[in-house]
């Protein structure tokens, strides 16, 4: 996907299938079908799903999946590295698609728009996220229970490889209902930077009446002011005041940068949009001194010092680690020091993989992009961004 992460509720209580659910999150090695090229530096990558697979990898347009690999570090030594990335194609059996930018700087894109090709083989984990409509409009697995007739209006805001959930959930639903229409606001630098162009014109050709693309470039003169330059609060009203009318969108999905996503939150918030018509999914927190996506850092004990007591669930199994005070690690950290296969994938609070539930103790949770307010008021948390603040602390990745 981007590399991303998804901000909704649990999917299963808005109609999707049980490809949306809190599945417990699994990797398996998949072999590369095939290797895009998109632009200079991004790539579209097909994973092979084998038959016998095909349960843990049915999913619904929105969602992610996390790939795992060893890569040396600037040292030469090896390292686990995470990076999740958006599902950029429509439900199709026997595989699953996801597009990958090259980050300045990034380990593993680098290394994916570099070196990775048809045949080699990545862990890829099941796919999770609820970045999804909450209508009923996709049914892999129950084709008979998607909404062929309701009139749904939708307005997605992406910028650079943010497009990849979108572009999924757009031509889902326009595939499933001719009664949708679907307005595209798509932000990039250049036209040479515009990721899936020809799919865009595609959907373009094949829907023209019920969907509208907008693109802006920030480093390019268009012939409307309004699509030229970055996006910034006053063009933004101008385009949710006169190209689209907010007062007659069924549901908004936003995908980007934290500064565009929380400006477009703000200014239909401000327009009185209810916040349950907006989906938002996160590229990154945006905080780089953070280690998003790799194994935890190591810990060493105090056994005469002060120490916190952690107790988890996982997998039925109980799990038991000292974690010292002046340490201030994480629960995520601390379990995977003795269960390596605790679930997660960014690390960084937007994707919601490592989401338990409190049993007993008490926590603080610095960052949360991925909970919804309901969820963290059932005592739901983000383990790697959360804190020990009690002696002992239980939580459960099963619940």
């Amino acid at each position: 996907m981007t590399e991303t992460t998804d901000t909704v509720n649990d999917a299963a209580a808005t109609g999707g299938t049980e490809a949306a659910g809190r599945r417990r999150a699994a990797f398996y090695p998949l072999e590369v079908a095939e290797v895009r090229r998109l632009t200079t530096d991004a790539i579209e990558v097909t994973f092979a799903v084998p038959e016998e697979l095909a349960g843990q990898y049915d999913y619904i347009p929105g969602q992610y999946v996390a790939l795992r690999k060893e890569l040396p570090d600037a040292e030469g030594n090896l390292h686990e590295v995470r990076r999740s990335y958006s599902i950029c194609a429509e439900p199709v059996p026997g595989e699953i698609r996801v597009a990958v930018k090259r980050d300045l700087g990034g380990l593993f894109s680098t290394w994916a728009n570099e070196s990775l090709k048809a045949g080699d083989t990545l862990d890829v984990m099941s796919p999770a996220g609820a970045f999804i409509s909450k209508h009923k409009m996709t049914g892999l697995n129950d084709p008979s229970s998607i909404d062929t007739d309701t009139e749904h209006v939708f307005v997605a805001v992406a910028a650079g490889s943010g497009i990849t959930p979108v572009l999924a959930i757009a031509r889902t639903v326009l595939a499933a209902n001719e009664n949708v229409r679907f307005d595209l606001v798509y932000a990039n630098k250049a036209a040479m930077d515009v990721m899936f162009l020809e799919e865009l014109a595609d959907l373009k050709d094949r829907y023209p009446s019920r969907f509208a693309l907008h693109h802006v470039l920030s480093r390019e003169q268009r012939i409307s002011p309004l699509l030229s330059g970055r996006i910034d609060s006053e063009k933004l009203s101008s385009l949710l005041g006169s190209v689209i009318r907010t007062d007659q969108v069924d549901e908004w999905f936003l995908c980007g940068p934290f500064e565009l996503v929380q400006l477009v939150r703000d200014n239909l918030a401000a327009q009185g949009v209810e916040a349950e018509k907006v989906r938002f999914e996160l590229f990154t927190t945006g905080q780089p001194n953070r280690p998003e996506g790799n194994i935890g850092r190591p810990v060493e004990l105090d056994e005469s010092g002060e120490n916190f007591e952690i107790e988890f669930r996982l997998d039925g199994l109980q799990g038991h680690v000292k974690s010292p005070a002046k340490a201030r690690e994480t629960i995520l950290n601390a379990a995977l020091r003795v269960r390596p296969d605790v679930p997660f994938a960014c690390a960084g609070g937007v994707c919601g993989t490592c989401r338990a539930k409190i049993v007993s103790g008490t926590v603080e949770m610095e960052e949360n992009y991925a909970l919804e307010p309901d969820e963290v008021a059932q005592g739901y948390v983000l383990t790697c961004q959360s804190h020990p603040t009690s002696e002992s602390v239980s939580v459960d990745f099963d619940a």
